[in-house]
């Protein structure tokens, strides 16, 4: 076997054992959740074809489905329509004893709706200024609150595209807004650097994961949710060291994308 094809079955190996040692930490703190009748809310939000779904699939597959649900809603019928804009999502949040994952969540308010002209301009602003003090009342109500974005750059996004036209278990997968994605591409960054802004607060912080390398990203989730989190028979810390390199703030997300806005323009935002 070639030297590059055994560097990539062994950097294949260690992540399958790593995958596999942080999953048993999950289902760890899953029995402490179900144990102290504690709630966990997990938000994964991020562009097209930026890893959530693969993300959260590897977070939930060895974990117990009556403790965990995945949450992926379709667009609003035509009832909901008329109620608050977080009604809807309200009926989701996790019980006792539950974890809960948003596949995209209020937030298509913050970036897919506007870009597409789904909402108005004024929908857009009222939602930005809402979203801060809904979040506190989740927090307050007692739910543990992650919240994460996944960050791809333009030229990885493209490649996924063009991997999804050609697998057909993947074509499911796109959409008439995918397919405008790379299009809107400056679109969707302004109005993440808009989201950043409005709704990154030191009680709901968002958390930037760079996802271009889906396995990387992945594990680096996993590392920060179980590192923030207490439970019984934890393992050592140093498992669950996460990289900085791949895990930013929204602080310092928000001061990058001001870098790039100066230096290089729109297209050096992911």
């Amino acid at each position: 076997m070639p030297k590059n094809g055994q560097k990539k079955e062994k950097a294949n190996n260690n992540y399958e054992e790593e995958l596999r040692t942080l999953q048993i930490e999950l289902l760890k703190f899953q029995n402490h959740v179900k144990d102290k009748g504690l709630r966990v809310l997990i938000l994964m939000e991020g562009r097209d074809a930026a890893g959530k779904g693969g993300s959260i699939k590897r977070l939930t597959e060895h974990l117990n489905p009556r403790g965990c649900r995945i949450v992926a809603l379709e667009k609003p019928s035509d009832v909901e329509k008329t109620q608050w804009y977080f009604q809807r999502y309200v009926e989701h949040l996790p019980s006792a004893g539950e974890i809960v994952i948003f596949d995209r969540s209020w937030y298509n308010r913050a970036g897919v709706e506007p870009v597409m002209g789904f909402c108005t301009q004024e929908e857009h602003k009222e939602f930005l200024r809402e979203v801060p003090k809904f979040e506190e009342m989740i927090i307050n109500s007692g739910i543990i609150f992650f919240k994460f974005y996944l960050s791809i750059t333009k030229a990885e996004q493209k490649k996924r595209f063009k991997e999804r036209m050609t697998d057909p278990l993947k074509q499911f997968k796109i959409s008439t807004v995918d397919q405008k994605a790379q299009e809107l591409w400056d679109q969707y960054s302004i109005a993440k650097y808009s989201m950043l802004l409005a709704t990154h607060t030191t009680i709901s912080p968002w958390t930037i994961i760079a996802s271009d390398n889906k396995k990387v990203a992945r594990l680096n989730i996993f590392r920060y949710i179980l590192s923030n989190v207490e439970y019984p028979n934890k393992t050592d810390k140093k498992i669950l060291s996460y990289d900085k390199e791949i895990v930013r703030s929204g602080e310092v997300e928000i001061k990058r994308i001001e870098s790039g806005l100066n230096k290089e323009g729109l297209k050096s935002i992911n």
